[in-house]
């Protein structure tokens, strides 16, 4: 990871363009190859970004990212105040608590609760970002990954995205579809999710447990 710290403006060139103007400012880039520009304000929001892949060219005042398709970050350096490269290594990703894990245990041993003929390929299947809770096969043979929170929020919807969008380069297992589990979900969570295909079903983890009705109740 390289942190960079500077004056500097910022300007977005692709299917839309911004302009940011100079100010003090974080700029992150990742071993993927990704880069955000923060401020010292909006959480871990970042104010422009480029997803990767995308390549870097520095020149002598300003870093040029441009992604696939063929949009531009442009960074005009007017003053570096900071610049340092750290090596963080493999993540071992979020470590989930009781509840959550003991849901991922619960579904992957009764896989029929989401659907007749559902098959589990692998709990915690690694991926290069962090392992994915559960992938399976639906009764058509599709792929699907399976992400599990207790309380569903945008944050997990985002997860779920990142996984789907790396396990769909596999060739062996795409096309992925994504099911966003948990006990309670969120509203702008489940909007966000229909909106990318994603399926949402509340557990009941009760129910799973063999305590009470043992259906899911699917969206």
């Amino acid at each position: 990871m390289r942190l960079l710290i500077a004056r500097c403006t910022v300007d977005y060139v692709g299917r839309l363009s911004a302009h940011l103007p100079l100010a003090k400012r974080l700029v992150i880039l990742k071993a993927d190859g990704s880069v955000s520009i923060h401020a010292d304000d909006r959480a871990y929001k970042p104010l422009n970004w480029m997803s990767p892949p995308c390549t870097l060219k520095e020149a002598d005042g300003s870093w040029t990212v441009l992604n696939k398709a063929g949009e531009k970050l442009i960074i005009t350096l007017e003053e570096v105040l900071h610049d340092s490269s750290h090596e963080l290594g493999v993540d071992p990703g979020l470590i989930k608590d009781g509840v959550e894990a003991h849901l991922q245990e619960l579904l992957a041993d009764r896989m029929e609760v989401l659907g007749e003929g559902w098959t589990l390929i692998r709990r915690e299947y690694p991926t290069a970002i962090g392992p994915v809770d559960i992938l399976c096969r639906d009764a058509s043979g599709a792929t699907v990954a399976v992400e599990i929170k207790r309380r569903g929020e945008i944050d997990g919807v985002e997860q779920l995205t990142r996984y789907l969008e790396l396990l769909n380069r596999d060739p062996l297992l795409a096309p992925v579809k994504g099911v966003f589990a948990a006990q309670e979900i969120k509203p702008q969570a489940k909007v966000l999710a229909t909106d990318r295909g994603i399926g949402c079903v509340v557990l009941d983890y009760d129910g799973l447990r063999g305590i009470e009705d043992d259906k899911l109740r699917l969206f």
